[in-house]
């Protein structure tokens, strides 16, 4: 029979669990957001949504996890008495499975760039580093051993169990990604015209608030927690009995926001520095942001490609606290099921995942015709996940929370069978009832293009 591991210390609860989701989307996505939607006044709106979405969302997980004290799909299927329910469980392990597939492929490109930032290989102009990447990512090889590699590098902290793997990789990580951060950050803003890339990003410009910004705003808060992808439960499942949830609910917010803001920090300075205009998405950070460092740090190139390697070294770091995360739901899971050793469900997690990273990588490169409803492999799976999967879980385990669980189990965890005053008690389960189920519904039609 399997122990169940657990969290050693309330700060390896708060790393391992912001770990989780802080990802790839605080550096490329959140601060084009920003950029485009008002810059100051868009992270004020982003901000109330956490309050609104993020946290008591977050808690939603908690309790699950927490008070059910095992994997996802045993959680739901414990606290409905084997209702339907525990269908929740199954969703969000399956989306976190297929998350990682994919999610593996962008972290290998991140990995192929921290070696060639390290040996030298993006020193070009801008149309070298553009062809560098499409050369790269059509080859029919390189992308995809990047990401089986990455995916290995997940399975090797997982094998190693709650605290000795996860807790020690996020003790690690995490601080060293706020490292990086804070001295890129630092060195791009000391750069002749950064100020325009700072007042750019947080001067509020209510003029290019559209109907959609709130929309925009609720999104990114959704997934910028990893929201609906079980991991929250999973990890809540590895919680002491006296841990404060909101406490740690409201830390991991903060925590995420912050390197959401220092991200834009990080890119729209050293931007501005050499007149660019970021782009979203890949580009931004595979063929724009190398251009940039490198016309940013003209005068200075050793001191550019230190930048450039740091940048990528974060990004590794980054991706790597994100799979760790979505790997552990599925071990867990069939550790816990099938009663396997730890050894041998982290296995099948990464076979399957490694498998979703060979096909969404070819399909992303040199075989763009692998593709389901008219996207390639990789956008069917992000699609499939962001669109459908994670709003559509996110929201049965508010509802499950709001509505299903007795009222006075909730309360008993929300303060910790009474030891705590949960004078917020009565707002979070108006939140989760709700505010939650309400936002979601939005999120969810407008990422289907309904409103």
């Amino acid at each position: 029979m399997n122990e169940r591991g657990s969290f050693g210390s309330k700060v390896g609860i708060v790393l391992a669990t912001a770990g989780s989701a802080v990802g790839l989307g605080n550096v490329w996505r959140f601060p084009y957001m920003t950029g485009e939607n008002g810059g100051a006044a868009f992270i004020l709106i982003y901000i109330a949504c956490i309050l609104l979405l993020g946290v008591p969302g977050m808690l939603s997980e908690f309790v699950v996890g927490r008070h059910a004290q095992t994997n996802a799909a045993r959680a739901y299927e414990k606290l409905s008495g084997g209702k339907p329910w525990k269908l929740v469980g199954y969703l969000g392990i399956l989306t976190a499975t297929i998350i990682l597939g994919f999610y593996a492929v962008v972290a290998g490109w991140c990995l192929q760039y921290l070696y060639a930032s390290i040996g030298g290989q993006l020193n070009g102009d801008a149309d070298y580093v553009k062809n560098y990447f499409a050369s790269f990512s059509s080859d029919p090889l390189k992308p995809v051993l990047c990401g089986v590699a990455f995916v290995m590098a997940t399975h090797l902290v997982i094998v190693r169990g709650v605290r000795s793997g996860i807790e020690r990789a996020s003790k690690l990580l995490m601080p060293i990604l706020l490292l990086l951060l804070v001295v890129i950050v630092i060195a791009s803003c000391m750069l002749p015209g950064a100020m325009a890339g700072v007042e750019f990003l947080l001067k509020p410009d209510f003029s290019k608030m559209g109907s959609n910004v709130m929309l925009e705003a609720l999104g990114q808060a959704f997934f910028s927690l990893s929201l609906g992808t079980a991991c929250l439960c999973t990890y809540a499942s590895y919680f002491t009995k006296d841990t404060n949830l909101l406490r740690s609910a409201g830390q991991i917010a903060i925590l995420d926001t912050m390197i959401a803001i220092l991200a834009g920090l990080m890119i729209f300075p050293a931007a501005a520095s050499v007149g660019v205009s970021p782009d979203s998405g890949p580009s931004l950070i595979f063929i724009t942001l190398p251009n940039v460092f490198q016309q940013a740090f003209a005068s200075l190139p050793v001191v550019g490609s230190i930048i450039s390697v740091m940048f990528y070294a974060l990004l590794v770091f980054a991706a790597m606290t994100s799979t760790i995360s979505m790997h552990e739901i599925g071990t867990a899971f069939f550790t816990e099921e099938l009663h396997l050793p730890r050894r041998r469900s982290a296995w099948i997690v990464t076979v399957v995942a490694s498998v979703i990273c060979l096909f969404c990588a070819l399909s992303a490169g040199p075989f763009p015709d692998l593709q389901l409803m008219g996207r390639s492999l990789m956008g069917f799976c992000d699609a499939l996940t962001a669109n459908f999967m994670l709003p559509l879980g996110s929201m049965l385990t508010c509802l499950f929370v709001g509505w299903y669980i007795p009222k006075q189990v909730v309360r008993s965890e929300f303060t910790n069978n009474g030891t705590l005053r949960g004078r917020f008690f009565g707002a979070y389960l108006f939140a989760v009832r709700y505010v939650c189920p309400i936002c979601i519904m939005l999120v969810f039609l407008h990422q289907l293009g309904v409103i």
